[in-house]
């Protein structure tokens, strides 16, 4: 039987849709939602089968002041599977989330829900929840077309394609793949001296898929294969095939965990999980090629020890690059050269424990760190001219933080 979500101090139905009321522009709040490791997997260990122990309470909601970046709670989605990541439709309509665990029914998968974005106020009401095609999904986005959400199944070592319907129910998977190759080495010889990061050198283990910009093309990082795979999409039935250059090797022991494109669509950045590297690629939207250019350290220089790489993301304009480091607890910012090389510009104290990932407002203004450990996200302001990041004060108390996504509810729809 596929997971039921349980919602707190807001209304949930199966079946039937909200009213679809216009939001005014002048009243419409900027919403928050900070995907979260909730408490029932508390104690079951991940070698298992769980996901982290966590906190959470499921789905957050928070309404975000767009001048000041000051949250305010706005309830919560009670769900008792660990909804570890977030993603958004284009239209701002409708959100979907992972469900980090590892049994739906009598198959070794986890779930993915849809839900409903209500324009009026955020609210979310469930629409189904469908097996994700593999146990334990980490990562999933919506295809650039909306036709399809890409899931990445961690345990499971699995991507799926599963088709979105008209109004954004989920359909069964239209197709399964896993990558192949050897297992990396348990220690990553490019990590830092003395890092003895280890993080899941032991099999296939799937970490994020996303299409490129164009959508012809599908990336997925193995962080236990050190690979990153490309695959051809049949955007009329979901079905994958390899692609002519059909995967690229990272250093054995690295961990590919999350790539981000810079807007130009000429580079794709990878940050390396044990390796605490990122590695630029040259990226060809003909083929789905990539050709590896560069290599930096995700940490400031002359660090030593043990850290753990997790998130990266480009700035809209292309200027920065921006890296999460969990045990140093820092996001360092990298300056974009005329031909896409990075520069160490910076780093900055998250506040937290445990950056697992983090996201802009939609106008690039602040950056909000879900520190996974300390219980809280942490809110900070961008110096659109340097990259840097400066600290607002504000601490968010959310249990077990994973993801976060926005939504203007003046531009949905």
């Amino acid at each position: 039987m596929a997971a039921r979500a349980r919602l707190s101090r807001i209304p949930v139905s199966r079946r039937a849709v909200p009213p679809r009321a216009a939001a005014s522009a002048a009243g419409a709040p900027l919403m928050a939602y900070v995907g979260t490791f909730s408490s029932p997997h508390r104690g079951v260990p991940r070698a298992q089968g769980g996901p982290p122990p966590g906190n959470g309470r499921g789905i957050h909601l928070f309404q975000v002041a767009c001048e000041t970046g000051a949250f305010a709670p706005h309830g919560t989605v009670d769900l008792g599977t660990s909804p570890s990541c977030l993603a958004v439709n284009a239209a701002g309509t409708r959100l979907y989330s992972t469900n980090e665990t590892d049994r739906v029914g009598a198959s070794a998968a986890g779930s993915v829900s849809a839900f409903v974005l209500d324009r009026a106020d955020g609210r979310l009401f469930e629409l189904n929840t469908v097996s994700s095609g593999g146990a334990g999904p980490t990562h999933l986005s919506v295809h650039p077309s909306g036709r399809f959400l890409l899931v990445a199944n961690y345990l499971g070592g699995s991507i799926a394609v599963l088709p979105i319907l008209a109004d954004g129910r989920l359909g069964r998977a239209a197709d399964v793949k896993r990558g192949a190759g050897a297992v990396g080495l348990r220690l990553a010889p490019s990590a830092p001296p003395g890092s003895y990061a280890w993080g899941g050198h032991d099999r296939a283990h799937a970490h994020m898929v996303q299409a490129d910009p164009s959508g012809r093309f599908v990336l997925h990082a193995d962080l236990g294969l050190d690979r990153i795979f490309v695959w051809k999409l049949d955007e009329r039935t979901g079905v994958l095939a390899p692609a002519d250059t059909r995967e690229m090797a990272l250093p054995p022991g690295d961990g590919p965990r999350h790539f981000a494109f810079h807007p130009s669509g000429r580079w794709l950045y990878s940050i390396q999980e044990e390796g605490s590297t990122i590695a630029l690629f040259d990226y060809d939207g003909a083929t789905g090629g990539l050709a590896p250019r560069q290599t930096v350290s995700s940490l400031p220089p002359g660090f030593a020890g043990s850290s753990y790489g997790s998130g990266i993301l480009v700035s809209a304009d292309g200027r920065f690059v921006y890296a999460g480091n969990r045990l140093h607890d820092s996001i360092s910012v990298f300056a974009v050269g005329r031909a896409g090389e990075l520069t160490f510009a910076g780093s900055e104290w998250t506040r937290g424990d445990y950056p697992r990932s983090f996201a802009f407002d939609p106008a690039g203004r602040f950056l909000c760190c879900c520190n996974q450990r300390a219980d809280n996200v942490t809110v900070f302001r961008v110096d659109s001219s340097t990259g840097a990041l400066a600290f607002t004060g504000q601490y968010v108390p959310v249990g077990s933080p994973s993801s976060i996504v926005f939504v203007d509810l003046a531009e949905a729809g």
